[in-house]
């Protein structure tokens, strides 16, 4: 038993009849050590295959991209039941029912954003590649990441988007449900930035569906409730270890911006992970600044809701 499945023991999470009939228990943690280590390779080898068939067959992004993203969530639930990080953090039924609307308004969001950059610069990315896809695929999703980076760093730092982007920590748990827990104009400000980026540098439609195809992917893998760790490959690749840090009401370990790569964290001076770290409590640092999760028309519009006046003898 590690470490963790210790602990979990001790806290009743796992019952002592797991371990008393032999070979039951040798054979549920071999199977959960499998899952553990294969979990994020197949959905790197996902990406990898469908963006594959996608250019060779010359699919339609406009359908792609939706039931890659379902598969993709459908992959990540199932494994947050078969090897949970926090069983604690497994949405409650009302939640469920939140998380949904939540769900709903990010995908009208998303779907806004592309329709505004399409009206904008449509004409823009050429249909076929004009350098070797080779090239323009890295370009791409380093150029997109790095927007994606910025936006999310100012969003933490700017007052007034964050009283957009802070609906998204409300949560006090982090899965792959509340993912899509939003403001919604927050969303269409994200993706419009980094679509006009991707469309004015002239990158093209086939590189722009793959790098989208593992940024999605990176999206809900790194919110995923799964007892996964990649190791060094942390230093390269966003991942749960660190995103969950992010979502930390410890504002001093709160770094981690990127939820695709985590290279502009390092360069930036906000990478905040080592081996074993981990969050005491996610959430928001002040609870009772935000409507709460269920409160979504409020939460919709706070950003503008007067701001109380300060108490005396706070300033």
């Amino acid at each position: 038993m590690d470490e963790r499945e210790r602990e979990r023991a001790a806290d009743g999470e796992i019952h002592s009849a797991d371990y008393s009939v032999p070979g039951k228990g040798a054979a549920r943690n071999s199977a959960a050590r499998i899952l553990r280590a294969a979990a994020y390779p197949v959905l790197l080898l996902a990406v990898v295959g469908v963006a594959a068939f996608a250019l060779r067959l010359r699919w339609d992004p406009a359908w792609v991209s939706p039931l890659f993203l379902v598969g993709v969530i459908t992959y990540l639930a199932l494994l947050e039941r078969l090897i949970p990080y926090d069983r604690n953090w497994h949405p409650g039924k009302d939640e469920w029912r939140w998380y949904g609307i939540y769900f709903l308004l990010t995908m009208a969001g998303s779907g806004l954003a592309q329709l505004l950059v399409a009206l904008a610069v449509g004409l823009i990315s050429p249909e076929e590649p004009a350098h070797h896809l080779g090239a323009e695929i890295p370009g791409a999703l380093l150029t997109g990441s790095l927007v994606s980076y910025a936006v999310h760093r100012l969003g933490h730092r700017n007052a007034l988007l964050w009283r957009l982007h802070g609906v998204h920590h409300v949560p006090e748990k982090v899965n792959v449900a509340n993912n899509g827990v939003n403001h919604v104009l927050d969303i269409v400000l994200a993706q419009s930035l980094v679509q006009l980026a991707l469309a004015l540098v002239g990158f093209s439609r086939p590189a722009v569906l793959v790098a989208g195809l593992f940024v999605a992917a990176q999206g809900y893998f790194v919110h995923a409730n799964i007892d996964v760790r990649i190791g060094p490959l942390n230093h390269l690749l966003a991942s749960p270890e660190q995103h969950r840090l992010h979502h930390s009401t410890d504002l001093s370990e709160a770094g981690h911006y990127g939820s695709d790569l985590s290279c502009w964290d390092h360069l930036f001076g906000s990478f905040t992970w080592h081996p074993g770290r981990e969050p005491t409590a996610v959430g928001l640092h002040d609870p009772a600044s935000f409507p709460g999760t269920g409160e979504i028309l409020a939460a919709l519009l706070h950003p503008w809701r007067r701001r109380p006046a300060p108490r005396p003898g706070t300033e």
